[in-house]
């Protein structure tokens, strides 16, 4: 069924149509037509989150033999963000007696494969580019991810472009469970004819890029909701809202490890700021070191409170050490008596576990694996008590958070949100104001009490129940 002329009613003008048309085309002489093509998938355990559970769909001779009660979730790597989702619903899918099956689209020798990985490598080398090029931040990047994204024509490319996916998907019934942490997989999925389809919307600030008409759409915020409802912005003129059946409100995406231990976890917090004990700072860097000078300036202004056991740092590099390299030559006097766990996801494993015998000072972690590089962050988290992160995915996460400089326009909208709702500081862009709220969540640990305590309304009222609210939409299919 054509998705790019017509979206949700709203008709696409001819010239973005055949732009759409020209985009697919040159994927297809780039990397080759596939279209006839029959890719079988088979089952392979990723064994390095095994409390997860999930069995990976991976390339095969032969036809799927499906698990019992499988629950496919369908994302690609874009950062960690869009993994971190996808763990969060294969979480609460096996808590709720789903088998999850991992569908990492961009993994596959495949023309549609192929075409994915061209499209995050340019978007990582813009997302980088904004970071070292001010003025290209400003006049490209910052309106590209806020207004440009959001224009509904931008999706009937994107539209276009996922049929090429299709062949991925010979081997799935059409009525399997099936949820998408990102707009490709989901749009993939609805071409491919499948029809128990969620679209796990991930960011606060509607965009027309999210869209995946055929799919249910879940949100986590009212603004969301409201803003998709009436695709607001994404024309210049009104457009047709979407139907009812296709939109809800869920809450935030969270794993069930994280939601089911919300009152224990805060209850620690509290306790541990109560009794004078360190601060414990969880940061995570990621691989590629966005915000790099940022990280450095809160972890040099960190040192003195660790030499006097007022605070600890934890330091997540993710997959790749290049920043672990800037810290070694910039704070040699913080990374000469740190404690590593590089690629000994076992041994992290284990700390995490005792880190009240076993803790203080500065810890870092890196993981050559994407699945305990993105995971790390979950052990480590339940444990902190600040999650300095960038306003992402992880404004969402059920932890007190000191948020730093946006990257992208649409994450603004998540900052704006989090502080709204309590349970994180507001935006924080230069290095003074992170260093200077790091001074007050030290010295004034009422601060950190009344998140966790809003922390812990938040989870009764029902705001981390997303995950599981997604699961039992895929489940149940469109009513």
């Amino acid at each position: 069924m054509d998705r790019t002329s017509v979206i949700f009613g709203n008709p696409i003008d001819a010239k973005t149509i055949r732009k759409a048309e020209k985009s697919k085309a040159k994927f297809i002489k780039k990397f080759g037509d596939d279209s006839e093509a029959v890719y079988h998938l088979g089952l392979s355990p990723i064994t390095q989150i095994d409390e997860l559970g999930i069995q990976n769909l991976v390339h095969s001779e032969t036809p799927l033999v499906l698990p019992e009660n499988p629950l496919v979730v369908g994302n690609i790597r874009m950062g960690f963000g869009h993994y971190r989702i996808a763990m969060a619903i294969a979480s609460c899918a096996k808590h709720m007696g789903f088998t999850p099956l991992w569908f990492d689209l961009a993994s596959f020798d495949a023309t549609g494969s192929k075409m994915i990985r061209s499209q995050n490598d340019l978007y990582s080398m813009g997302s980088k580019l904004s970071q070292k090029i001010g003025l290209f931040n400003k006049l490209v990047w910052e309106p590209l991810n806020s207004e440009g994204f959001r224009k509904i024509t931008y999706n009937a490319a994107d539209q276009k472009n996922s049929e090429l996916l299709v062949p991925l998907f010979a081997d799935l019934p059409k009525d399997i469970p099936y949820v998408g942490t990102h707009v490709w997989p989901s749009q993939a999925a609805v071409h491919a004819g499948l029809d128990h389809v969620v679209n796990a919307i991930p960011d606060n600030w509607p965009m027309g890029l999210h869209l995946a008409e055929g799919s249910i759409h879940t949100v986590q915020t009212p603004f969301a909701y409201l803003g998709y409802k009436k695709l607001n912005g994404m024309a210049k003129e009104a457009l047709k809202p979407m139907p009812d059946k296709d939109l809800y409100r869920v809450g935030h995406y969270i794993d069930h490890e994280l939601v089911s231990n919300v009152e224990a976890d805060c209850a620690a917090r509290i306790e541990r700021l109560g009794s004078g004990k360190a601060v414990r700072f969880l940061m995570t860097v990621g691989g590629a070191g966005a915000g790099g000078d940022l990280y450095l300036a809160m972890a040099r202004h960190l040192l003195p409170y660790i030499k006097q056991g007022k605070a600890e740092l934890w330091i997540n590099f993710g997959d790749h050490l290049t920043m672990w390299e800037v810290f070694k030559k910039q704070l040699p006097e913080l990374t000469g008596s740190a404690r590593t766990f590089f690629n000994d996801y076992a041994g992290l494993k284990r700390w995490a576990a005792n880190v009240d015998a076993e803790g203080g000072g500065v810890t870092v972690f890196c993981h050559d694996d994407i699945f305990e590089a993105v995971y790390s962050t979950n052990l480590l988290m339940r444990r902190a008590d600040v999650l300095v992160t960038k306003p992402s995915e992880l404004a969402f996460y059920p932890v007190p958070k000191l948020q730093m400089r946006h990257i992208g326009g649409h994450e603004v909208y998540g900052a704006i949100y989090a502080r709204e709702m309590g349970d994180a500081t507001y935006e924080c862009e230069t290095a003074p104001a992170l260093c200077d709220m790091i001074d007050t969540l030290i010295g004034d640990r009422k601060v950190l009490r009344t998140m966790c305590e809003r922390i812990i309304e938040l989870k009764n009222a029902g705001v981390y129940n997303g995950g599981y609210e997604v699961v039992r939409l895929a489940s149940e299919g469109r009513r």
